[in-house]
């Protein structure tokens, strides 16, 4: 099976998430990938604005994402801390709360993780 040629634009996303201060656009691939584009607007935290959707106590989606603008600040389980600005890529495993930091909006494009991302977990 060879992989077909695609073009997708998160203009014209195949699924939309939001909260009051936060976006998820997700768009898929053929071949059952999913990418997302989220916009988390200042003062936006993940276990303020998202816990109540997921139903855990920390994100519980892994991350491969590039930030293309704003200040993140993310904080591991395990304690570990690390802050992510426009231009870089990180890797995340499951188990972080994050916030925006500034006053500037955060976006990155997600393409592990978006899937599941604020999505209510199933028991």
């Amino acid at each position: 099976m060879t992989q077909p040629l695609e073009h997708v634009s998160f203009d014209q996303p195949d699924e939309v998430r939001e909260g009051e201060n936060w976006r998820l656009d997700l768009v898929n691939l053929a071949a059952g990938a999913q990418v997302g584009r989220l916009t988390l607007q200042p003062g936006w935290r993940w276990s303020e604005a998202v816990k109540p959707v997921a139903g855990t106590d920390l994100c519980m989606a892994p991350h491969q994402s590039y930030q293309l603008s704003g200040h993140l600040h993310v904080a591991m389980q395990d304690g570990t801390e690390l802050d992510v600005h426009a231009g870089e890529i990180t890797s995340l495993p499951p188990g972080h709360d994050a916030w925006v930091i500034g006053n500037e909006t955060v976006v990155a494009v997600d393409w592990q993780g978006a899937s599941v991302w604020a999505r209510p977990q199933h028991t």
